[in-house]
């Protein structure tokens, strides 16, 4: 598969995380860790089902220790944390210290064999980054105090979590995509089990609260890690990093759209910049004919 290809399908993924928010508000009252083991176990039942037209497909779960530490560490560990950190801290705090993982996965890059890092990935890291900020100060960030430490801790660490797991995927290229399936089921069944000792189960009321979380489970908790598994092993890692500073906007986006927030200046501004940001750390795979 072609960089330029692994890329535009990894960035899929970024445009099906833009709608966790908007879907997520359409589930009703469902507690954050019941939902993750809804949803990821939906994700999990519709690889296997693929697997049916694909017997050879099982054989992608036979994979060794560390690739099963990275795989559910990561989209366990990176979750658990994020819902801590929404249990203490305000939304808009949390989100904004989680959205450092873009920056961090640009400049873990430069970690990897063959990698090289050059100003213009960073600059477009950083423009998203500021854009990004701009974009959570005009939904109120006013400042920390001192009891919401532990949340913000958490969704630091949460930042670097799914950054290591997502540069991490570029060292384990011999796992399969199809292996991703595995790690959502083992997702599904760790927060069923955390579900199980903190939260009172909740079900869906309406018809339109059970689409929405199959919606979840089909897309930003189901195939947007099976795309971006691809577009971390074969793609472009740093326009990947860059690009994903367009979640939260898109995000907000979305939520406009649905009737659930304002559009304001700051919102365009922190817009130009995101996208500004995410051409210049592209503008490799824009402007040139062959990567």
């Amino acid at each position: 598969m072609a960089i330029r290809t692994a890329t535009l399908i990894g960035l899929t993924a970024i445009l099906m995380w833009s709608l966790l928010s908007v879907l997520t508000v359409a589930t009703g009252k469902i507690p954050a860790f019941q939902l993750a083991a809804m949803t990821f176990a939906i994700g999990a039942l519709v690889a296997f089902a693929s697997f049916l037209f694909r017997p050879s497909a099982f054989g992608a779960l036979k994979q060794p220790p560390v690739a099963w530490v990275v795989g559910v560490g990561g989209l366990f560990g990176y979750h658990a944390l994020y819902f801590l950190a929404l249990r203490y801290a305000p939304p808009a705090e949390a989100g904004l210290l989680n959205y450092l993982w873009p920056l961090l996965i640009v400049l873990f890059s430069s970690l990897l064999p063959g990698e090289r890092l050059a100003p213009h990935h960073i600059v477009g890291a950083l423009l998203g980054l500021v854009g990004t900020v701009l974009l959570f100060a005009g939904n109120g960030v006013s400042g920390f105090a001192p009891g919401q430490i532990p949340g913000l801790a958490a969704a630091f660490v949460a930042a670097f979590v799914w950054a290591a797991y997502s540069v991490m995927s570029r060292k384990l290229k011999a796992v399969p995509t199809d292996a991703v399936a595995g790690f959502c089921l083992a997702t599904a069944l760790l927060a069923a089990l955390v579900h199980g000792m903190v939260e009172k189960t909740v079900w869906p009321e309406t018809i339109g609260q059970w689409l929405a979380v199959i919606a979840l489970g089909v897309g930003p908790v189901g195939a947007a890690f099976f795309v971006w598994d691809i577009g971390m092993k074969r793609g472009d890692i740093r326009v990947l990093g860059a690009a994903s500073y367009a979640t939260p906007l898109l995000s907000t986006a979305f939520l406009i759209l649905a009737g659930f927030a304002q559009a304001t200046a700051t919102i365009a501004v922190a817009a130009i910049l995101i996208a500004g940001g995410g051409l210049i750390a592209a503008k490799d795979m824009v402007w040139r004919k062959r990567l």
